[in-house]
């Protein structure tokens, strides 16, 4: 006769037993799905605000939904992960039936499917091609893969750095969030066909440089090859973008290529204000995305921009779309908390502002639903670019020679964790906004006096110009004011002449730089003290440029500004 103690015995190890084997074959078909697709989506119960954080420092997480928590697994990610015995669920594998490939280039522009990789390079060379004035094309870097990761600038004059704001819309950081990527390059054809026909589109052309990057991760959305099949939210070494720049407080960690080129990228340009577009929900992300205890000196701003954006949705489209959260707004954190995040790479280290926009619940958007997300978003997407001509614009100075000045642009009590602005160490430009109001604007620079200017305006949907002069500390009545190079003619279009101070005389460096703060011209030249000196400058676009002539032996130097005109041959 079996004791009753052997029984239960027997049927809690068979109980055990089944459950392991329940628990290893689903690790067994995630591992599958992992291997097959390179990804696989799951979900975990809620946890908790602390369980949160270690999470998101170890997956990707990519909604916290329903007191779900929906989490991206990467084959980098895949140990980890079920090594935490979580209580997972595997959603459905995504069905990828709506992902219509282009059959041309042509069908391609209709805007109504995805185009190929080879696509998408000849519909960025087509933009050049075909409005030659009003673009310019770029490429950020290669991915690691080794295919290109474009930017189109699209302004009046695109070949030249012209003194205007810099903006920056950037798509498909991840991957497999395809619809940005369709609305990116729609958006770019918009600008280019109407700008001789809208004055709204000729506006923000003539008064902004508007750089466009339609795919940030070309790896993922192209990991099976030519056309978009089985994309993934990571790069080709499994790495989501998203959460590999900088951060300010956690240990460093080696960007990935993609992240390492865009970085510089946008450390050159120096937009003013960006946009980065995602899918996954429908809501308007802003900062901050690490910090849920700290509030951005600016939020009123951002929460009113991301707020303009979503009610311009709502005018335009269902409505259920874009209502996620409070009304389709949120400030990064409240939602969930991510480090590495690009939005506040932009606004600490770069002193930026950039918000997050979710276009899509669906994660790639059917083709069939590519026309709709155009016209939810179109009016959106022009209005936010008409941020970048509001606030405070202003030029920073010397008090004697005009000589720009780059200086701390900060407001005494209001600014805090990165908030400040700088004026541009060429130009002396600089931006701010700002919610309406009266404001105080102080100036620090080293060598120069403080400078504090008081109730300056600042009115929605207005510009305010200010111009900033700053005395130099050891500035008085008898300081003699330092000597410049007289530049003729000036604007030039092939030559220009220079006459130097004499204390220059002698072998001389001189350093070109353009309006964007990039070097163009570097090479030395002997100056004869009295003799006008030739400035080829041929080779150069039509812009503003700042001119640095420096003694070699001495080390003395002094500069000067010129604009390059049109050329007709």
């Amino acid at each position: 006769m079996i004791k009753r103690s052997s029984i239960l015995l027997f049927l809690l190890v068979l109980g055990t037993a089944l459950l392991f084997s329940q628990e290893s074959g689903k690790d067994n078909q995630l591992r599958n799905l992992v291997r097959e697709f390179r990804q696989a989506k799951v979900s975990i119960p809620y946890p908790g605000l602390n369980a949160i954080d270690i999470i998101t420092s170890k997956v990707s997480i990519i909604a916290v939904k329903d007191k779900k928590v929906l989490i991206n697994i990467s084959p980098r990610t895949l140990d980890w992960f079920i090594s935490q015995k979580f209580d997972y669920i595997i959603l459905e594998k995504p069905d990828y039936k709506g992902v219509i490939s282009a059959e041309s280039v042509k069908e391609a522009m209709d805007w109504q499917s995805y185009p190929t990789y080879n696509q998408y390079d000849s519909i960025m060379q087509h933009f050049v091609a075909t409005y030659p004035d009003l673009c310019h094309l770029d490429t950020i870097g290669t991915s690691i893969n080794g295919k290109l990761v474009f930017a189109l600038k699209i302004s009046d004059n695109a070949g030249a750095d012209e003194d205007e704001p810099e903006v920056f819309y950037s798509s498909t950081m991840h991957g497999d969030e395809t619809g940005g990527f369709v609305l990116m390059l729609r958006l770019a054809d918009y600008l280019l066909n109407n700008y001789n026909t809208d004055s709204r589109i000729k506006n923000l052309v003539d008064n902004l440089e508007i750089w466009i990057n339609p795919l940030a991760n070309p790896d993922g959305t192209y990991a099976s090859g030519n056309a978009i099949t089985y994309p993934t939210r990571e790069n080709a070494n499994g790495v989501d973008l998203n959460r590999n720049f900088p951060d300010p407080f956690q240990p460093f960690e080696i960007q990935e290529k993609e992240n390492r080129d865009m970085i510089k990228f946008m450390r050159n340009r120096k937009f003013v204000i960006s946009a980065n577009f995602h899918s996954g929900v429908e809501v308007v992300n802003y900062p901050w995305d690490r910090w849920l205890s700290k509030i951005h000196a600016d939020d009123i701003w951002f929460n009113s921009i991301s707020r303009a954006y979503a009610d311009t949705v709502h005018v335009y489209s269902v409505p259920a779309y874009m209502d996620y959260l409070d009304n389709g707004v949120t400030r990064g954190a409240v939602w969930y908390i991510i480090y590495g995040g690009r939005q506040d790479f932009v606004t600490w280290e770069l002193h930026g502002r950039e918000v997050t926009i979710e276009l899509d619940d669906a994660y790639v958007t059917p083709a069939a639903q590519l026309e709709l997300l155009w016209q939810y978003n179109r009016r959106s997407l022009l209005g936010y670019l008409e941020n970048a001509m509001y606030g405070i614009h202003g030029v920073v100075s010397d008090l004697h020679t005009s000589l720009p000045v780059p200086a701390k642009v900060y407001i005494a009590g209001h600014d805090k964790d990165s908030s400040q602005v700088y004026s541009d160490t060429l130009t002396g430009r600089f931006t701010r906004f700002l919610s309406p109001g009266s404001w105080s604007l102080s100036f620090s620079a080293k060598g120069y006096q403080d400078t504090t200017l008081n109730d300056i305006i600042v009115i929605t949907g207005q510009k305010t110009d200010l111009s900033v002069e700053m005395r130099s500390v050891s500035s008085n009545i008898d300081t003699p004011i330092p000597e410049t190079p007289v530049l003729y003619p000036n604007p030039a279009s092939f030559l220009m002449k220079v006459i130097l101070p004499g204390k220059l005389a002698g072998t001389v460096n001189i350093k070109i730089i353009s309006h964007s703060g990039l070097k163009v011209v570097d090479y030395n030249k002997v100056f004869e003290s009295g003799s006008p000196m030739e400035i080829d400058i041929t080779g150069l676009s039509a812009g503003g440029y700042t001119i640095i002539f420096t003694n070699t032996h001495s080390g003395v130097s002094c500069s000067g500004r010129f604009i390059i005109t049109g050329r007709s041959l």
